[in-house]
């Protein structure tokens, strides 16, 4: 099959569901139009947390901190059950599920004063769902700060030629955040000179690589880690103008373009997918379903976004018109980064036997490096296809990935400082609502979790788990979107349904999982599981609870 048809097939299906279904929602589902108070933003600016923001620079920041390193890796992965279903799933998922599930989350916190998730589910569901809720993001975020920082370091050590144009961003963002809030300046020309300062430093990265090992030796890696939390505790105190949000805008240029030169590579070179088509028995692999719609979480649909949405974008938005292209934009972009992973590591092999050797057993196809290997083989070749060297080809898409891995690291810091505070207001210690104390509760539990293991491996003895969890959350935000909007009086069907599939998905991955881990004598994991089990379970009780209210209200 040729990847180019493949590749434009899902662009148009992006197009024409950003144009009528995204429309839908805004102007049937949300009444979106009828809007005509202040935003979050606007009303409770502080100057720290929420700053009216212009479109083009926060769909940036929504789009960097959604598009982390997860929609590279869950495709990577998945292409092991054939390519067909995972590029099904990543178009589907995307347009009726993940990009719906981003826009609701992104409006309703909107609609309750920037109130993240896990706040919203106190109003619509009940203060023991808030809780819980709470319960079920910490456990989330705090893996996902664990497992990047360690994915991010050994990039680093990978690819010593990416140090010096990933650190340089820092200092382009902090320019450009002076310049926009300070100097009140345009942004084109100083957003073009950092777009091309960015891509000079990805070629000055190929001359002058960085390595630490003769400092730190055997300790290199957990000398990038600390430095790493060090910069992620600043990033999440610091007002979000001044660094996390200049610096996801820059980098969401740099990424797009990025993008755009695989894309343009992938079409010229229009390489054949030598992967399967289905391959539904792959050796030691769990079923297809639902493990195919778990290992593509971020690209189809991802509950880390409806963080995103609800806990540092709604604070930025600074008009009602914003967010249809950011909410439900912001995923479609991600879908295509989800769509490149695919075909990537469906094609970056000189033949069948080639890809089968790779994916010979769900062992070997299933670790983070070897998701992260099949995706920059693939995506090079792309790029060396439009002229470009292999040493520059392959420096950039590690500088792609560590860039997507790093904006999501900085802004899951600042919402778990977020959840921090919630937890502090809902159980009167005030403490716990000073961002510094969060901060440090944020990225010190990270550091505790990455120590449980040997060179900070701590958080890839629960990675397992991600997959169920971030669906989990993303089924549970869709089951609050949707009582909010029959309580309301409004459609719901287009987050019932999701909802309603997520939560099938989820249940039935995590009770297969507490099999198997019960079986393989991992008593940590089974415990886990049975715990997020459980404690889905209990918030849908309560959600079942709720609605039963709403209908009787409504019959009243």
């Amino acid at each position: 099959m040729n990847s180019a048809v493949v590749a434009v097939s899902v662009l148009v299906a992006f197009v024409f569901g950003y144009r009528f279904y995204s429309k839908y929602l805004i102007e049937r589902v949300f009444k979106l139009d009828e809007e005509s108070g202040p935003t979050p933003a606007v009303e409770l600016d502080d100057g720290v947390d929420f700053v009216p923001t212009s479109k083009e620079v926060l769909f940036g920041h929504h789009y960097s901190s959604i598009a982390g390193a997860a929609p590279i890796v869950g495709p990577a992965v998945a292409v092991i059950w054939g390519w067909v279903p995972a590029i099904i799933w990543v178009t589907l998922g995307t347009i009726f599920m993940g990009a719906v599930h981003d826009l609701g989350t992104l409006i309703l916190s909107m609609r309750y004063k920037g109130h993240s998730i896990g706040q919203l589910a106190s109003g619509i569901i009940g203060k023991r769902a808030r809780n819980l809720f709470l319960l079920v993001i910490f456990f989330l975020v705090w893996l996902v700060i664990a497992v990047f920082a360690l994915v991010i370091a050994n990039l680093f050590v990978s690819y010593p030629t990416t140090v010096l144009p990933i650190n340089f961003e820092i200092i382009v963002a902090l320019l450009i955040g002076w310049w926009i809030r300070k100097k009140q300046g345009k942004l084109l020309w100083p957003s073009l000179l950092a777009l091309v300062s960015l891509y000079l430093m990805v070629w000055v990265g190929t001359k002058v690589p960085i390595s630490i090992e003769p400092w730190f030796g055997e300790y290199q890696t957990m000398a990038w880690i600390v430095f790493l939390l060090i910069y992620s505790y600043v990033a999440s105190i610091l007002p979000v103008w001044l660094l996390l949000q200049p610096r996801d805008y820059i980098n969401s240029h740099q990424l797009i373009v990025g993008l755009a030169l695989i894309i343009t590579g992938l079409i010229i070179v229009h390489p054949p997918i030598v992967a399967p088509a289905f391959n539904f028995a792959p050796e030691g692999a769990p079923n297809w379903f639902p493990f195919l719609f778990i290992t593509i979480a971020c690209g189809a649909v991802s509950g880390f976004h409806g963080l995103v949405s609800s806990g540092t974008t709604s604070k930025q938005v600074a008009c009602w018109k914003d967010v249809r292209p950011i909410g439900y934009g912001g995923m479609l972009g991600e879908g295509v980064l989800a769509l490149l992973a695919t075909l990537a590591a469906t094609t970056g092999f000189k033949s069948i036997e080639g890809w089968h050797n790779h994916y010979a057993n769900w062992q070997g196809a299933k670790g983070l490096y070897s998701a992260i290997s099949a995706f920059v083989g693939g995506s090079s070749q792309f790029i060396v296809g439009l002229g470009l060297s292999e040493e520059f080809a392959a420096t950039l898409i590690g500088v792609l990935i560590v860039s997507f891995a790093a904006t999501s690291l900085d802004t899951a810091a600042r919402i778990q400082r977020y959840v921090i505070s919630e937890l502090g207001e809902n159980w009167n210690l005030p403490i716990l609502k000073n961002r510094f104390t969060g901060a440090t509760i944020a990225i010190g539990s990270a550091f505790f979790l990455m120590l449980v293991q040997a060179g900070g491996k701590g958080g890839l003895i629960l990675w397992p788990l991600f997959g169920a969890a971030n669906q989990m959350l993303a089924a549970l935000s869709l089951i609050v979107i949707t009582l909010y909007l029959l309580e309301k009086g409004k459609r719901a069907w287009a987050y019932l349904i999701p909802a309603v599939f997520l939560m099938v998905i989820t249940v039935l991955g995590l009770g297969i999982g507490i099999h198997g881990f019960f079986q393989s004598d991992n008593y940590l994991l089974t415990g886990l599981s049975s715990t997020l089990l459980l404690l889905e379970l209990w918030i849908v009780a309560e959600g079942w609870a709720a609605l039963k209210r709403v209908r009787a209200g409504q019959r009243a």
